[in-house]
């Protein structure tokens, strides 16, 4: 292999997850959830890891964005070795390169949907009136327009979770880290939430890194890992 093709491998690759364990302390047990683990992301790539419940897809997803801190191993976002930051580091990387979709969408209850699709931008300092009409931008990007100044309460789990996806790419990460998010929503609505990450992985070039037991969304994305007893192995189909 040339280096010019080898160098342009190494360039398409946005996480890099190299022996990756974490353990937990049960009394005097020792909980082992993720047991050396190694994979790649490709800028661009839609990769899904499904598992059972339990099975510590959302531990490896805490892992990769930094909120929580590993027994061993490291990952790589861009190059950047994210567990030697402080935390302080880590929240700046977390704000300007990664975007999380929860299961539970996370939004702040006292704030508009249009605050809290803004408040990724508040934080890394965008001026207050130019945040929020960024997020009028993104909110129309995912339908939502004429909801923008309702809060939580007052909208539905489908138009929680848009707002959610809203708030994630709002700052145009490099990926996106998503934690069951169809998991509390119906067929059509469930639907609709996957359009609109191709829609983004299309026109923004953002990564995906989804986790969920729904083998139909996994199905769909480019490539499916399968995480069972701490170890990932590959999947043919899902």
């Amino acid at each position: 292999m040339s280096n010019t093709v080898l160098n342009n491998e190494i360039n398409n690759m946005l996480i890099e997850v190299n022996n990756l364990s974490r353990s937990y302390k049960d009394g005097k047990l020792q909980v082992d959830v993720l047991d050396g683990l190694s994979f790649e992301v490709a800028k661009g790539e839609q990769l899904a890891i499904v598992g059972a419940s339990g099975s510590g897809k959302s531990t490896l997803l805490h892992l990769v964005g930094a909120l929580d801190k590993p027994n061993t191993g490291e990952v790589l976002i861009n190059g950047q070795n994210i567990h030697q930051l402080s935390r302080k580091e880590q929240g700046r990387f977390r704000n300007q390169n990664i975007g999380f979709v929860y299961q539970f969408h996370h939004l702040l209850p006292e704030f508009t949907a249009q605050e809290n699709v803004a408040m990724p931008l508040i934080i890394g300092g965008v001026k207050r009136d130019l945040a929020l009409k960024t997020a009028d931008e993104f909110i129309e990007r995912v339908g939502l327009s004429n909801r923008k100044f309702h809060k939580p309460s007052e909208l539905s789990g489908g138009e929680r979770q848009r707002i959610a996806f809203a708030r994630a790419i709002v700052s145009k990460p490099l990926v996106v880290l998503a934690d069951e998010p169809t998991g509390n929503l119906d067929h059509a609505t469930a639907d609709k939430v996957y359009d609109l990450m191709c829609e983004l992985n299309k026109d923004l070039g953002t990564s995906f890194v989804t986790v969920t037991h729904d083998l139909e969304l996994a199905g769909k994305m480019q490539r499916q890992l399968k995480l069972e007893d701490g170890h990932l192995m590959e999947l043919t189909e899902a």
